[in-house]
């Protein structure tokens, strides 16, 4: 099965230079915790997350209405194509321990995300593929001191 099969579509992107509030507004309106960052060329740039938010800005006390998302982002997100087969997807999730993947076509313009979710639920039968990702993702990693 091709990632573009089991990928949610239409991810909505935020600008390098958007407000973090404005960047958590449409997180809780959408109800999604991470928001891909898309530079004026639309290609992906980073990728924003609740947790960026909290650790990077909240926790040293910088001011939400104007810092930018570009300053708090993750850059160098690891990414997949739509036509890679999902067992791709899924090996780079567990490789990296992350639960979504942006999604890329070949002229790597952002046409969705893969999540731990979509591969459990779009894979049918092949659930061992979203259990072992599932296995990968969830290994416990050593507290950073």
């Amino acid at each position: 099965m091709k990632v573009r099969d089991a990928m949610t579509h239409g991810a909505e992107c935020v600008r390098p230079d958007t407000p973090l509030t404005e960047a958590a507004r449409k997180m809780r309106d959408l109800d999604v915790g991470p928001l891909p960052v898309c530079g004026d060329d639309d290609r992906l740039a980073g990728m924003l997350t609740d947790r960026d938010i909290v650790v990077r800005a909240v926790a040293d006390g910088r001011d939400p209405g104007s810092t930018r998302v570009k300053e708090v982002m993750t850059e160098g997100v690891c990414y997949c194509f739509d036509d890679e087969e999902v067992e791709e997807a899924a090996r780079r999730m567990g490789e990296h321990q992350i639960r979504r993947l942006a999604v890329l076509n070949r002229d790597k313009r952002l046409v969705g995300i893969v999540s731990l979710g979509d591969l459990a639920v779009e894979t049918g039968g092949s659930r061992r593929v979203a259990g072992k990702t599932l296995e990968a993702v969830s290994e416990p990693a050593a507290p950073k001191v």
